[in-house]
């Protein structure tokens, strides 16, 4: 049994891995999504050089590189009812989500990974991602800042496990997922506090590739 835990581990990995992103830009449009926008592999980025439909696929396919892992698992192994297995459903999300940020396909460079840790939490407590969602959307609505609103959502996951009971070791893979999603926006976060990071509602204007570059998108 542990070596299947370790099995399934291995295999989220290379599925979050997989930089459905750019796979999508090189089929759709022959371009490289690295060298275009924000050069970010994630939804938003795809949707403002491809457009919302492909935006949208990417965002959905990004999702369950995090949940499809666990629903696959959930279905292999026994009820997640005690520590054990949920301990192990929330290690094997984390992997997804490292295989997302350190892609062994992109020289270990990666998106976010705020979509695939979404997957992952919708498996892993549904109640939480919800929390979650609606502080992101607030941070959003109240500032529109998608970076802040993408960090403060992940904390709160991660809170709201806390307060949930749920075994200790789900709470620090949580925990672990918004301190990674956290150092990946930290040019985001270098500009917040200088006061230079971009506003969602500006987004629509037209960057140069100097400066889009250096303001990712989230996802």
């Amino acid at each position: 049994m542990e070596h299947a835990w370790i099995l399934f581990g291995a295999g989220a990995y290379l599925m979050g891995a997989i930089p459905f992103g750019k796979g999508i830009a090189r089929v759709v449009a022959r371009v490289d999504i690295t060298q275009r926008g924000s050069g970010n592999i994630g939804a938003t980025n795809v949707a403002r050089e491809l457009g919302i439909k492909w935006g949208i696929v990417t965002l959905v396919l990004d999702i369950l590189k995090g949940l499809a892992p666990l629903l696959v698992l959930m279905r292999w192994a026994p009820p997640p009812s005690d520590a054990a297995p949920q301990t192990a459903l929330a290690l094997v999300g984390l992997c997804a989500l490292l295989g997302h940020q350190f892609s062994v396909f992109m020289k270990f460079k990666g998106g976010k990974g705020v979509a695939t840790a979404l997957g992952v939490y919708l498996a892993i407590s549904p109640t939480a991602c919800l929390a979650g969602l609606a502080v992101f959307l607030f941070t959003v609505a109240k500032w529109d800042y998608i970076s802040l609103g993408s960090i403060l959502s992940s904390f709160t996951v991660a809170l709201v496990i806390l307060l949930m009971d749920k075994p200790s070791g789900v709470f620090t893979a949580a925990l672990a997922m918004a301190l990674l999603i956290t150092v990946q926006h930290r040019e985001n976060i270098r500009r917040l506090i200088k006061g230079q990071e971009r506003k969602w509602k500006k987004r629509s204007d037209q960057p140069s590739r100097s400066s889009s570059r250096s303001n990712s998108s989230s996802l």
